[in-house]
């Protein structure tokens, strides 16, 4: 299997959670990965995208109009990041409304459930329960509970869980 998955987001969003998570599930699933991010301006709430590739690639970046899914922890990033996409391409989006694509409203979500910072991994349990992603819930969980803080663990199996369901 080979998919291209672009990950988009703000700074303090979660992207290179989310990646890291992403990356480990291949692994786990005895597949190859390859990764890349640009997060110069995360630390100042800037836009930040990474570049999963599961299979056999030979460069990390995804090229415009290639990538498979699109996960987008900031809607107003659609804009900018929707060329990396391919025609048919799926986005998986953090929104408030519906609009393009899949939509679920995972910063609602998380914040009924107490906690922003798990708006990363709702968006990515309703991807995940969608089928669109290379793993499934099983695998997402077992990285979870492998790289998770102990302190952030249950929380962050939660938030997975409110996206899947």
């Amino acid at each position: 299997m080979k998919q291209q998955v672009i990950v988009s987001g703000i700074g303090g969003q979660g992207v290179l959670f989310v990646t890291r998570i992403l990356a480990e599930a291949a692994v786990e699933k005895g597949m190859e990965v390859l990764t890349s991010e640009t997060h110069g301006m995360a630390m100042r709430g800037g836009t930040v995208i990474s570049h999963v590739k599961v299979g056999p690639f030979k460069s990390p970046l995804i090229r415009t109009g290639r990538a498979d899914i699109g996960l987008f922890l900031h809607a107003g990033n659609l804009e900018v990041h929707r060329p990396f996409l391919k025609p048919g391409g799926v986005i998986y989006m953090n929104a408030d409304k519906e609009g393009e694509g899949e939509a679920i409203d995972a910063t609602r979500i998380a914040r009924e459930h107490g906690s922003l910072v798990i708006a990363n991994l709702v968006l990515l349990g309703f991807a995940v329960s969608q089928g669109g992603l290379f793993c499934d819930a099983a695998t997402i969980e077992s990285v979870l509970k492998r790289i998770s803080p102990e302190k952030q663990l249950v929380l962050n199996l939660e938030g997975f869980r409110l996206g899947c369901n």
